[in-house]
């Protein structure tokens, strides 16, 4: 690595064109981004290699992957630019003039109840922003706030969050930061016409039917699964899916048991074709937050994106108990 002297010596601008590459994996999109030749980008990397004593980068495929180093240096630069960016150029986010294009990661389920109110605040107050909503394929979505394909992840993310505990406890600085949205409340989904729809729901009966299983990893084991090992019980998973909508429109039309979040029965608008029943056993609260990193934290524009969706998600709440409050959905 560097020494002390040849860092006095060392072109700041070559971190500028090493975040870059990091983040597009490929010289011609970073030289793109950066107004440079890729010529030029190329012998700027050269140039670092050559004073860190590290390939930082090799060729892979269509582009460039990093090297051990640079991935353990990466994280540090860009946290260096960013703060340099916020204090050389601040600006204040206006949102009736804004024009920024902001990306959500979240599940169907969660885009469900916030969005709708997202696109209201948009039309009142910030007719020029746009959002781009990605589906959540993970319960850490750590890597894609990294890389800054999503300004804001949204769900439950209990291994992160404790992580970050973990972290704050002995005395370290996070690089997320996560806001409590609201508490999740999972009920057992069926056909209304389901042997089991009438009636209690005992523990018996639920771990003897057939389940289908929202799993974003796709992995055949969820929270209720884990509730269950805890009491020495388990139920067969038949079908796995990565949508909660999906999986009311599968248990709509078949014999198969879901669990599914009780305020997004209401807005699959199948509730008329569906039953609801509470879980036959105690399970962990589902804490819903929005995850961001802390890079973020003092822009203006992501301090109005955060606010817009806490709101958001308090008007979806009040919808969603609305919703549930219907007789046709029992």
């Amino acid at each position: 690595m560097i020494n002390e002297r040849s860092f006095r010596t060392l072109d700041l601008n070559l971190l500028r064109v090493f975040d870059e590459v990091m983040a597009e994996r490929n010289l011609t999109r970073a030289a793109h981004n950066l107004s440079m030749t890729q010529p030029a980008v190329s012998n700027a990397l050269r140039r670092l290699r050559d004073a860190l004593g590290d390939d930082l980068v090799r060729r892979a495929g269509y582009g460039v992957e990093p090297t051990p180093t640079a991935l353990t240096l990466w994280p540090t630069v860009r946290d260096a630019l960013h703060q340099l960016r916020a204090s050389l150029a601040p600006g204040e986010f206006d949102p009736r003039a804004a024009s920024n294009a902001f990306v959500l990661a979240m599940a169907d389920a969660t885009a469900a109840k916030i969005v709708p109110g997202l696109v209201d605040i948009l039309e009142d107050e910030a007719p020029g922003v746009s959002l781009r909503v990605l589906p959540l394929t993970t319960r850490d979505p750590r890597e894609l706030l990294e890389s800054g394909t999503a300004d804001l992840a949204i769900g439950h993310f209990p291994g992160v969050l404790a992580e970050l505990g973990a972290l704050h406890l002995q005395e370290g600085t996070p690089r997320f930061v996560h806001q409590r949205l609201y508490d999740g409340e999972y009920v057992v989904v069926m056909r209304r016409g389901h042997p089991l729809a009438s009636g209690p729901l005992t523990l018996d009966a639920y771990c003897a039917a057939r389940h289908l299983l929202v799993s974003f990893s796709g992995r055949p084991f969820g929270f209720v699964d884990e509730a269950l090992a805890g009491l020495s019980r388990k139920r067969r998973v038949v079908l796995t899916v990565n949508q909660f909508f999906t999986a009311g429109r599968v248990v709509a039309n078949t014999d198969l048991l879901t669990v599914l979040p009780r305020h997004f029965v209401g807005a699959t608008g199948m509730e008329h074709e569906l039953a609801l029943r509470e879980l036959p056993l105690p399970v962990p609260p589902v804490h819903v937050d929005s995850l961001w990193h802390r890079q973020a934290e003092h822009q203006s524009a992501h301090r109005w994106l955060r606010q817009a969706v806490e709101v958001a998600s308090a008007r979806g709440f009040d919808l969603a108990s609305a919703l549930a409050e219907r007789p046709a959905t029992q």
